[in-house]
């Protein structure tokens, strides 16, 4: 019985761990989350898969999907275009905001930006454009 229940706490623990692994594998991600009403976005992209979760406004939304390369050379085009690592944040205290976080761990766009306590106004046009990208790739492959 001992046993039994020992195989089980392992499988647990395994399924567990694993279930957290697209989380933290990924090369690009965008995440929205917070506000009065909280919404939780997260898209990640690993080579040419994308997982894409949705919580919020009464929706739950969880779907995988391929990106073409097309689409990933544009998309590192407007980080490059727009200055992405060059974008500074603003150090203001916001509270109830909806907050945008973009890393990038691979390529000549690396580094990790949010707008938490807002982007300095004159990299807003910058930031815009690239959180626009994001929100064309859910646009174009998410079904709501």
């Amino acid at each position: 019985m001992k046993r039994i229940i020992g195989i089980l706490f392992a499988i647990i623990v395994l399924v567990s761990c694993n279930s957290q692994k697209v989380y933290s594998n990924f090369d690009i991600s965008y995440s929205r989350s917070g506000g009065y009403a909280p919404v939780y976005e997260n898209l990640l992209i690993k080579d040419n898969t994308v997982h894409y979760s949705f919580e919020g406004e009464g929706k739950k939304i969880k779907q995988d999907f391929k990106i073409s390369d097309e689409d990933l050379k544009k998309l590192n085009t407007i980080l490059s275009q727009n200055n992405f690592r060059r974008i500074q944040e603003d150090h203001k205290k916001l509270y109830d905001n909806v907050t945008t976080s973009i890393n990038i761990k691979k390529g000549p766009n690396e580094g990790s930006k949010t707008d938490a306590s807002l982007v300095m106004p004159n990299f807003k046009t910058n930031w815009t454009n690239i959180t626009n990208a994001f929100q064309e790739i859910i646009t174009n492959n998410i079904k709501k």
